[in-house]
């Protein structure tokens, strides 16, 4: 067992295989750690994330090395089948790649029985062990585009596209069954544990209908309290994130800028979790149907509210704003910052999916983007005094300036050379245009080379890991990261600077400012050690 620094909350624990992985898995759901709130496998690694209130990294590093390391017993769970019509335009290169005819592939495809190991990459999408016991390698170029039930091998693993992505496995068939539907309980068709057959059809399936992950904002009986006239470049309902859905490789997602969620719902007297309006860069401009009290934080912007006769007015960020019926709130262009939240008192009625309002770009959950001529109304929460003694907790970013975030060594720091090491936190890094609320895409006049060139099985990843792809080039992770990766993480931005990575706009640089050395922990070691 090899245990690695993630961030200040979490562990990677490293083993020889998917086999021993899932056997320490089964024996932590077993006997319980306190203090250890989620587990996500992968293949040939366990990501651990922890309360350090409740435990310390070198407290559970000494209980988890004292766990048996041992080979998951053979789980007879639920057999599902899955009829395959082999079609597949890589069927071909797999049959010259496995040195057989493709008549060969696909009668041991279909011979053998595959077990759910894990799920990731896409909710949904889960990774099948065992069976014919091919090993095949990734696409060189990955596609941009594969289509909901494709059929397909990368590594040992066979997998199920359950909705359109772009993605890099070789594709020998496809599936009319729908692996993710959000109607269904649970959504993901396949769960870790589960068997799989594939079955052969010849005929070419017909698709299935597969409901979207995504939930119109729908007009309810209650009066409208807000219409939306612009909304931006974009705005997106949000709240705190998603939790216990990772069994069917679903992230967290939430705010990027949770601290400033909390701030806005505050200031109106709602519970800090409520659900409020993410806007990105500004833009967005709403008409008022009914007196209400709204607040604005995070980003740095301009607000302005017009009366229906005409007059307008400023309005103070980080403050109640109240509002008319008939007036019209408008916010400008960001001038610092990135995004700002926008609070309802009373909080917004919207429809949860997955126990969440929140909208995962990446996964395509939770409600649809605001659009104009939307229409919302209040929830009705249980409401305190408004608070308006919030003040923003840091400096806003602007573009053209340099932003420093503490960063956490690990946990696959050693994948990369020393001067990979040395040129992450020497050199700035630019933030480029095609950012996300899945990562920040940095580019940095010298590219981080690796030192071990294999290929890295999938692993869980964080919210703030620092991939790296081939390119050298490193990947911020935001919160609508996927749930495992198959690059090396070089480092994570610790936890307090999460917020403020979320608030860093195109244009900025970024430098890193490691707090900690990179070394994998054992039994007896203290936590990395800081260093500023």
């Amino acid at each position: 067992m090899n245990i690695l620094p993630v961030n200040l909350s979490a562990l990677l624990i490293e083993l020889d295989d998917l086999s021993q992985a899932l056997g320490l898995f089964d024996h932590l759901h077993r006997h319980p750690i306190d203090g250890v709130t989620t587990i996500i496998p992968a293949a040939r690694t366990l990501l651990i994330y922890f309360t350090p209130a409740r435990i310390s990294a070198a407290q559970l590093t000494r209980m988890l090395m004292a766990c048996p390391v041992s080979d998951a017993s053979h789980r007879q769970g639920e057999l599902i089948e899955i009829p395959v019509f082999y079609n597949g335009e890589d069927l071909d290169e797999v049959a010259r790649l496995l040195d057989m005819g493709t008549d060969e592939v696909i009668r041991r495809h279909g011979e053998h029985e595959y077990q759910v190991a894990f799920c990731g990459f896409a909710p949904g999408f889960a990774y099948l062990a065992g069976g014919a016991g091919f090993d095949v390698p990734r696409r060189t170029t990955p596609r941009t585009r594969i289509p909901a039930g494709a059929v397909a091998l990368a590594g040992t693993f066979s997998g199920i596209y359950p909705t359109e992505s772009p993605g890099g496995w070789q594709l020998i068939g496809t599936t009319p069954l729908a692996m993710w539907d959000i109607q269904r309980e649970p959504a993901a068709l396949l769960q870790p544990g589960m068997r799989v057959r594939f079955t052969v059809t010849d005929a070419p399936p017909t698709r299935v209908s597969v409901p979207a992950g995504t939930v119109e904002n729908r007009d309810t009986d209650a009066m409208p309290c807000l219409e939306v006239r612009q909304p931006g470049l974009q705005s997106l309902f949000q709240d705190l994130g998603r939790e216990g859905q990772t069994g069917q490789g679903v992230s967290g997602a939430g705010a990027m800028d949770k601290g400033a969620l909390r701030s806005a719902n505050r200031i109106v007297g709602n519970p800090s979790n409520a659900t409020a309006i993410e806007c990105a860069q500004g833009g967005l401009s709403l008409v008022c149907h009914r007196p209400v009290i709204v607040a604005v934080t995070g980003a740095e912007v301009p607000v302005s509210i017009t009366a229906l006769d005409g007059t307008r007015h400023d309005a103070a960020t980080w403050q109640p704003i109240e509002l008319a019926e008939g007036d019209t709130l408008t916010l400008g262009a960001t001038t610092s910052g990135l995004r700002c939240y926008l609070a309802l008192r009373g909080g917004f009625e919207v429809t949860p999916v997955l126990g969440s309002t929140s909208t995962d770009t990446l996964a395509k959950l939770g409600p649809e983007p605001l659009r104009r001529g939307d229409v919302v109304s209040t929830a009705g929460l249980a409401v305190t005094a408004v608070s308006p003694g919030e003040m923003p907790p840091f400096e806003l970013p602007r573009a053209g300036e340099c932003v420093t975030l503490d960063i956490i060594m690990g946990p696959r720091s050693d994948w990369f050379s020393e001067q990979a090491l040395a040129l992450l936190c020497d050199q700035p890094w630019q933030v480029t245009p095609r950012s996300d609320r899945v990562g920040i895409r940095l580019d940095g006049e010298h590219s981080l080379t690796r030192a071990h060139h294999g290929e890295l099985p999938s692993e869980g990843t964080v919210t703030g890991a620092l991939q790296v792809p081939a390119s050298g080039q490193p990947v911020l992770f935001l919160a609508d990261h996927p749930l495992t990766g198959g690059y090396p993480v070089i480092a994570c931005v610790a936890e307090h600077h999460l917020d403020l990575a979320g608030q860093i706009p195109p244009g900025a640089t970024v430098r890193f400012n490691p707090i900690t050395r990179f070394a994998p922990l054992a039994g007896d070691n203290a936590p990395p050690e800081v260093t500023s």
